[in-house]
């Protein structure tokens, strides 16, 4: 059976590969493809949710979830992933890069370690995986990849200046190897999922309960559920939301002139308020 007349079918004995599937869009994502008969291979670097993972997926679903406990900014991350899975004899079918942290403030301000990680978990170790576990999927001229990024790919902000641009490349990345693989069946997407309620929000930069309130905050299960239904479909790209939709197309439009004026006026009111509380 090929990859396009599988599409909105049962996907039993498949096997995914989620990464950072032990919360937020990835978790849901674990869930939404167990329901649809995958096997997960659920990657973290957080042994305790993952276990949970397990447990709730093996109870309500007649599929088999192993996990992997791995640092996926770590430099040899991509083969010790790989190297597991052909070490267990288990066949990756669905590879979900979806592992990732936000990083705010000015790049100068950043610790090397963290702006290290972030490169490391958004670029190099989901490319690597890709190309890895894209091989044989080259091979069996079948396979699925779906690449999390973010609509602030389409934002070169201040303060995001290290968490956009890695998110430029997956999505770019993910536009490109989705042209090589067509040919040999396999489904490329990328999703680009704007404010979603997972626990990597810092609460001082998204006020999550109003921003669900009005709609601009989206659930992590209707993020994921969009992002497999385009895979399966095999859309280039996913932007669950009208207003994302919006925003993706509007941002880009904007002059960086006045982004820079912007944040200029942010800089000058910030230092003002300082020196008024040190008097």
């Amino acid at each position: 059976m090929t990859t396009k007349s599988r599409n909105y079918m049962n996907y039993s004995g498949l096997w995914a590969l989620v990464t950072g599937a032990s919360s937020g869009i990835g978790w849901h994502i674990s869930i939404e493809l167990a329901k649809r008969g995958c096997n997960i291979i659920g990657v973290s670097n957080q042994p305790l949710p993952l276990d949970n993972l397990k447990k709730e997926v093996e109870s309500s679903q007649s599929v088999k979830v192993v996990t992997l406990i791995q640092d996926l900014a770590s430099e040899e991350a991509a083969s010790s992933v790989f190297n597991y899975c052909q070490e267990q004899s288990l066949s990756v079918d669905i590879l979900v890069n979806n592992a990732g942290v936000l990083l705010y403030g000015e790049m100068v301000g950043s610790g090397y370690t963290p702006m290290k990680s972030i490169l490391q978990l958004h670029v190099t170790t989901p490319a690597l995986l890709c190309r890895l576990f894209g091989e044989r999927m080259k091979g069996q001229k079948s396979g699925y990849i779906l690449n999390v990024s973010s609509i602030s790919a389409v934002m070169p902000f201040p303060t995001i200046s290290v968490y956009g641009p890695t998110k430029a490349f997956l999505r770019y990345f993910t536009r490109a190897i989705r042209t090589e693989m067509e040919p040999y069946g396999v489904n490329v997407t990328c999703l680009l999922p704007g404010a979603t309620d997972t626990p990597l929000n810092d609460p001082l930069q998204l006020d999550v309960r109003r921003g669900k309130t009005f709609g601009i905050v989206k659930s992590p299960g209707s993020v994921a559920k969009a992002g497999l239904v385009a895979l399966f479909r095999n859309r280039a790209v996913c932007v669950p939301g009208l207003l994302n939709k919006a925003i993706v197309f509007i941002i880009p439009l904007i002059p960086h002139m006045l982004i820079s004026l912007i944040y200029r006026q942010r800089i000058r009111s910030a230092a003002q308020s300082d020196a008024k509380q040190k008097q």
